[in-house]
């Protein structure tokens, strides 16, 4: 796969500073679907092709309901929309980027079910 080839999901949080601080970027094979760890409560999204297109924005994504440690992005043609929830077993296998932009699998997950505790892995592999 060539970098044309890969998404770059950009991930900015608004709120912060005079303008904005950039909250995470990923490179990653074209995915419909991606988790984000820590997010805060506004985001604003776009994802762009390898040749540095925009194929997808998202903005302001407000958070809704109580925070947790855990948010689902989903592109839906060109509109990114967010979730935040807890992810279920339908959701392992799915792609995580964590805040700064090393993305990685999710390969379990568990929470308590009044949400006072969570136990996750996530798998990441690299190539030169």
């Amino acid at each position: 796969m060539t970098l044309t080839d890969l998404q770059t999901w950009e991930l900015w949080y608004p709120a912060a500073a005079a303008t904005g601080l950039e909250f995470a970027r990923g490179r990653i094979d074209p995915t419909e679907v991606l988790w984000v760890h820590a997010a805060p409560e506004r985001l604003a999204v776009t994802v762009r092709t390898g040749d540095d297109r925009v194929i997808a924005r998202g903005e302001p994504l407000e958070r809704e309901g109580p925070g947790l440690p855990m948010t689902r992005l989903t592109l839906v043609g060109d509109e990114v929309r967010r979730e935040d929830r807890w992810p279920t077993p339908a959701d392992l296998g799915a792609l995580v980027i964590l805040p700064g932009g090393e993305v990685g699998v999710l390969t379990a997950w568990w929470n308590a079910e009044d949400g006072s505790a969570w136990r996750w892995s996530v798998e990441f592999s690299n190539q030169r």
